[in-house]
């Protein structure tokens, strides 16, 4: 017998948003936690227990045959986290906009097509007007960080595209590396990472930027297109300056705002341009779902196909 009311399923489009403001506000939920345990310390207790989650619940066997791929990809996803440091200096916002330039160089260095010049414009304005009038000036060494979380970012996206179609579980590993890389940072933390609160926290932050963006992200992929979902994931730049405004008070220029206009606009250009002229007709066929990591795209305009492109 079924019962008089069923339970209807949460409208995937929905799933993707609460991924994109998940990852947002787990970001600004770090950069609130510098004062207490130190950038490096959020760092280490992210990947800490990101790696620790990954490994319980997929229990992945190890990647015997891909060592040097692990390797790599567990340095650039260490890398990604520049965005934190970054974040010490910049508004949330702001980071998460330069951070994406790395995702939206690569979509266009692949799309090659006429109409990807509107969009390298577009983010080259939003570039520009970041440090436009009425608002305060743009740390130039936060925008190398956010810059070089970018580009390790790009270069997760290719080797993670190579990791899918290796046996075993190289991402899972990788994550596992990139919390190796660094551990070493932690004694800079001083004795904060091993009070009770501090570690619930970054089990909390991990858990809030990490493990339920991911799942929700699995669950949108189940029912939309993977270009859809890499589109609407172009919000994220928008949805971290929002939460950076919310939970932390930043309050931005107009003109920021327009500029991270700019960039989410060019990204999800960029991304449907790159959808529709690389990727042809039934080419994101067979497909499995995956898990994502934020502006990730693949040749079919989404996730990299049978693999998670999430861990950032």
């Amino acid at each position: 017998m079924t019962s008089g009311t069923e339970r209807r399923p949460v409208p995937a489009p929905l799933l993707v948003l609460g991924s994109v403001v998940s990852i947002q506000a787990g970001q600004a939920c770090g950069k609130g936690m510098f004062a207490i345990a130190g950038t490096a310390g959020v760092v280490v207790l992210r990947l800490g227990f990101a790696a620790a989650v990954l490994l319980l619940l997929r229990r992945p066997p190890f990647p015997r045959g891909s060592l040097g791929l692990t390797i790599a990809l567990g340095a650039a996803i260490a890398g990604m986290h520049l965005i934190y440091p970054a974040m010490q200096r910049l508004p949330v916002g702001v980071a998460s906009a330069f951070q994406f330039l790395g995702p939206l160089t690569l979509a266009l260095v692949k799309a090659r097509r006429p109409v990807d010049l509107l969009w390298a414009a577009l983010a080259g304005a939003g570039v520009f007007l970041m440090d436009g009038p009425g608002g305060a000036p743009v740390s130039a060494s936060g925008i190398a960080l956010a810059v070089g979380s970018g580009a390790s970012m790009a270069a997760y996206l290719v080797l993670n595209k190579r990791a899918g179609a290796e046996p075993g579980s190289p991402l899972a590993w990788g994550v596992a590396v990139a919390a190796l890389i660094v551990l070493p940072l932690a004694p800079s933390a001083g004795g904060t990472l091993a009070h009770p609160g501090v570690l619930a926290a970054g089990l909390g932050l991990a858990v809030l930027s990490a493990v339920l963006p991911w799942s929700l992200d699995q669950a949108a992929l189940r029912r939309l297109p993977e270009r859809t979902v890499a589109v609407m994931v172009s919000l994220e730049p928008a949805a971290g300056a929002v939460a950076g405004l919310v939970l932390l008070g930043e309050h931005l220029a107009w003109t920021q705002w327009f500029a991270i206009a700019c960039v989410c606009a060019a990204s999800a250009g960029a991304t449907r341009s790159r959808t529709i002229g690389d990727a042809g007709p039934g080419a994101c066929q067979g497909t499995s779902s995956a898990d994502r990591r934020p502006g990730c795209r693949s040749p079919c305009g989404g996730r990299s196909p049978g693999r998670s492109c999430c861990e950032r």
